[in-house]
């Protein structure tokens, strides 16, 4: 018995340990022409001493998404989050979505994507 209590230790102690956090965003669904609208996310992850909100864009016509905005540094255990005002320029459809960058400090010039939200879709008629 002392023999399998001690394997059950052993065992439990080489699980790989995960990191917890999360990453949300939310904008209106529609926008007209010429109108400013605005897009949130906000996130967090334990996997580093740092953490960082970005907000993404993809419409049709481009090849690869891109950076609208990042939010400001803050320490892990505390949300971070990102809010951009966006002025629709022409019709269409804009996907965005939120990422969650790792930092090892605060100046940290080489951060880590953590996690990516799922996407938030505002029609531009």
């Amino acid at each position: 018995m002392i023999g399998a209590l001690g394997l059950a230790t052993v065992t439990l102690a080489a699980a790989p340990a995960f990191a917890k956090g999360g990453v949300d965003i939310s904008a209106q669904r529609t926008a007209h022409v010429g109108e400013s609208y605005r897009v949130t996310g906000h996130g967090d992850d334990d996997a580093a001493a740092f953490i960082r909100v970005c907000l993404e864009s993809h419409s049709s016509g481009q090849k690869a998404w891109q950076q609208v905005s990042c939010g400001t540094v803050v320490a892990t255990g505390t949300e971070a989050q990102d809010v951009a005002h966006i002025k629709a320029a022409h019709e269409g459809i804009v996907k965005y979505r939120a990422v969650v960058y790792g930092l090892t400090s605060p100046t940290d010039h080489h951060p880590v994507r953590e996690r990516t939200s799922g996407l938030a879709t505002v029609s531009v008629r």
